[in-house]
């Protein structure tokens, strides 16, 4: 049984509270308001077939910087210290205690040794096969799980790749493969 080091949410609020450490307000504001305006770009783009979406993503990251940036203004903060807030604390117990729980069931399933994945999420990018991108169609992006860039392809290869699939109606290949979560450079 796969038991998870990570779930999607969880990378998305560990990368902000990581990336937040030390910052002050007038950093943290900006922070705020490129997180606005990527929630606000996501809203806009074309919805995506798998619950992890840029939408998600970029949702749980700003309700993060907001939440960071209230927590330093109630606390009078000068810079962010993730170990002076108690939600992140929290999450991480949370976290902690999800994985133990999943180890713990997938030992009592009978399986010898559960195997806990490190997994990151991809955005897979597909261009049409032939021509130029129709306006009226754009092309599909989709987010999934996975060890690699090369299983992320794969997976969206084998789910979406068929004929009646995402990619197969449009005359569509993978284009691009992108780590998203946790962020290149984002060590936890």
């Amino acid at each position: 049984m796969l038991v998870y080091e990570y779930l999607p949410h969880e990378l998305a609020r560990l990368g902000v509270v990581a990336e937040a450490a030390g910052l002050d307000h007038r950093r943290i504001a900006a922070q705020v308001r490129a997180a606005r305006e990527r929630a606000g770009r996501a809203r806009t783009a074309p919805s995506e077939p798998h619950h992890v979406s840029e939408v998600f993503i970029a949702e749980l990251r700003r309700l993060q910087w907001e939440r960071i940036a209230g927590l330093m203004e109630k606390e009078r903060m000068a810079v962010y210290v993730p170990s002076r807030d108690s939600r992140a604390i929290r999450y991480e117990t949370q976290r902690l205690q999800r994985l133990m729980a999943d180890v713990a069931e997938a030992e009592w399933s009978g399986v010898e040794a559960p195997e806990i994945w490190r997994h990151c999420v991809y955005r897979i990018d597909a261009g049409p096969t032939a021509g130029r991108p129709s306006p009226d169609m754009p092309a599909p992006v989709v987010h999934l799980m996975a060890a690699s860039s090369g299983e992320a392809a794969a997976r969206a290869w084998t789910v979406h790749g068929g004929d009646g699939g995402l990619y197969g109606r449009g005359g569509y290949r993978i284009t691009s493969v992108q780590q998203v979560l946790p962020e290149p450079g984002e060590v936890f």
